[in-house]
């Protein structure tokens, strides 16, 4: 008899779990409580650890990506607009680590992973929310929202970082808010004035902010994110910014980079969560539920790792379910070489993009210590080759 995985929560996470599944040889279900199956943000980064897992899924090659391949990594001051240090990408990082380093958007992301989950049988439910399940007996039982049923040998908690599903799992409450504001823009290229057109990747370094922007969508787009401490308050995950939410850090930053805030003519807003590093893989998985991506180790975005550590977990996931499809290892065995085996990975992952935070908003002798060694070391200090080379 076929094994079965039922996912909880339809974002990057939880499609490629349920894609993981189906390519491990398990049946999938996956909820969604949104009622159409979509994804809001801007542009993410893919690095090679990340890419490589979706070529050998055969998503990497699907046209809806319309990824875009940015020759370097620029460091620049945001005051000044001085280079602080730079890392080739393209080609470079291709022959280093076998696999590309991409920036995309998410939401062609998550339309090429809802193509292949659908073109690989996965039954798929919008306008349903899995709300309680127990995960310690012979098999997973689960209540949606709309009261029916389900049951499955497996859970795969993917519902984000305001999981319902983990504070029945773990209780250990809401992620808490980190104090700052991520505030994103998609721009078009053809609009923006040439002075301002990069294939870079771009990241300004300023005190107590950074702003990072890089081309998505082949090139169309430039995907603008400036992340700021003190900047107003979001209220909500995703809303309207006001006007002057910059206000306060952009009367100190160079006339390049006040050129392109002033090119934007509205952000969206989501105010920043994170948790404490991963304790333990008892973080990652009790009985027969498995957690994942922002559910497991919401991460502040510094490393620009959030998309990439999901889809990790989900490879990994697959990797203990192929052994379980011929009922060569039982499930809740499986899930905790699944835990033991990312919550290390994550936990660093997560402790580094907390002292990135701390260096790119630098003030001081700190900021001046980090532009010292990023102009003389920046390929060596900008390069990640423990990440990058992947699980």
């Amino acid at each position: 008899m076929t094994r079965e995985l039922l996912v909880a929560g339809g974002g990057i996470a939880g499609l490629a779990a349920a894609l993981g599944a189906r390519r491990a040889g398990w049946e999938a279900r996956l909820f969604e409580q949104a009622p159409a199956f979509s994804e809001v943000g801007a542009g993410l980064q893919l690095g090679p650890n990340t890419t490589r897992i979706l070529a050998g899924w055969g998503v990497l090659d699907d046209p809806l990506l319309r990824a875009f391949a940015p020759p370097r990594l620029r460091v620049r001051d945001a005051t000044d607009g001085r280079e602080l240090g730079h890392l080739a990408l393209g080609a470079a990082m291709e022959a280093r680590y076998g696999a590309p380093y991409l920036a995309l958007h998410r939401a062609d992301l998550h339309a090429a992973l809802l193509r292949a989950v659908t073109d690989a049988g996965v039954r798929l439910h919008a306008g349903l929310r899995v709300d309680e399940a127990q995960v310690d007996g012979e098999a997973v039982l689960a209540r949606t929202s709309a009261g029916t049923r389900v049951e499955a040998d497996a859970l795969a908690v993917a519902d984000g970082v305001w999981s319902g599903l983990r504070q029945q799992l773990l209780g250990d409450g809401p992620a808490p808010p980190t104090g700052h504001v991520a505030l994103r823009a998609l721009l078009s290229m053809d609009d923006l004035p040439v002075a301002l057109r990069s294939d870079d990747v771009q990241a300004w370094l300023g005190p107590r902010m950074h702003l990072v922007c890089y081309p998505v969508r082949a090139g169309q787009a430039l995907n603008v994110v400036a992340i700021a401490e003190g900047a107003a308050a979001a209220s909500e995950w995703d809303q309207a910014a006001p006007q002057d939410a910059l206000q306060a850090v952009a009367r100190d930053l160079c006339g390049e980079l006040r050129a392109l805030l002033e090119a934007v003519p509205a952000w969206r807003m989501w105010p920043v969560h994170d948790r404490a590093p991963v304790r333990g893989p008892h973080e990652m998985a009790h009985g027969r539920a498995a957690l994942l991506g922002d559910a497991a180790h919401p991460m502040r975005p510094y490393l620009a790792q959030g998309a990439g550590m999901a889809l990790e977990d989900a490879f990994e996931l697959h990797r203990v379910l192929s052994a379980c499809a011929g009922r060569l290892v039982d499930v809740p065995t499986a899930l905790k070489r699944y835990a033991l085996n990312r919550w290390e990975r994550c936990a660093r992952v997560q402790r580094r993009s907390r002292r990135n935070g701390t260096i790119f908003h630098a003030t001081g002798l700190l900021r001046a210590g980090r532009d010292m060694a990023m102009r003389t070391g920046g390929e060596s200090l900008l390069d990640v080759p423990w990440l990058y080379r992947g699980i």
